[in-house]
């Protein structure tokens, strides 16, 4: 059992024509779930975007979906969180925080993030270098809320490790286009089993490179089905055994 935190359906905006190579690409590596947010929703109209997603998992198992929030527009947002959230189909919240203009330090994605925390699900934030830091920060201070650093700070997983290390209550995933030698095994090393999560960034980037570089970590059997998917059924709720 494989459960993919990190993927995404729809068409990008440059040439790359997968919008509807969601499926075929977790067939191809065996991966049985996914959490996808909207292409549309993250790089330019989120309630559009939403409202697409939302109609095309009304027919898949196999698929969930984030809400993706856009912390400059929490109207929205909020009007998006009702409708979608209760229907079972989205488990979450994606925001992006360059796409925004929503820094991890800023007031704008503290308040959505509070939105969240209310809403009771977690959130996948854009984290890159030091910005995982300040997500923690912004974890710690919001009752109750569960965040997911997507990328688990990129360059800067060791800002990473520190930030899951302040707060129980954020999650790592580890997708990247690089895959320095050792990165994975370091942090899965220094930080609590039950809080990593296996993303690719698909369809933006091959699932081949999330696989290679867990590999390359050589977990122990339990800790690896934990990353693979036991810790995103418990996370989000979900009903799965494998």
């Amino acid at each position: 059992m494989i459960i993919d935190v990190h993927a995404h359906w729809g068409p990008w905006f440059f040439t790359m024509d997968v919008a509807a190579a969601s499926l075929a690409t977790m067939d191809r590596y065996g991966i049985d779930r996914a959490v996808v947010s909207a292409t549309e929703a993250v790089i330019y109209d989120a309630p559009a975007g939403n409202r697409a997603l939302a109609a095309y998992l009304a027919g898949q198992e196999r698929l969930y979906g984030y809400v993706t929030v856009n912390p400059r527009r929490l109207r929205e947002a909020r009007a998006d969180l009702r409708a979608y959230l209760p229907g079972g189909r989205f488990v979450g919240v994606k925001i992006h925080t360059d796409y925004t203009g929503s820094p991890a330090a800023s007031a704008a994605l503290r308040a959505a993030l509070a939105e969240v925390a209310e809403a009771g699900v977690p959130a996948l934030v854009h984290t890159w270098g030091t910005s995982v830091l300040d997500l923690a920060q912004a974890c710690l201070d919001t009752p109750g809320l569960r965040v997911i650093a997507g990328h688990m700070g990129a360059d800067g997983f060791r800002y990473a490790i520190e930030a899951a290390g302040a707060c129980d209550r954020l999650y790592l995933e580890p997708c990247w286009s690089h895959a320095p030698a050792g990165r994975i095994a370091e942090v899965a090393a220094a930080v609590d089993g039950r809080r990593l999560l296996f993303g690719t960034d698909a369809t933006l980037i091959d699932p081949s490179s999330a696989y290679g570089a867990v590999a390359a970590a050589r977990l122990a059997p339990e800790a690896a089905e934990r990353v693979a998917w036991r810790n995103a059924a418990e996370l989000f709720d979900l009903d799965i055994t494998a």
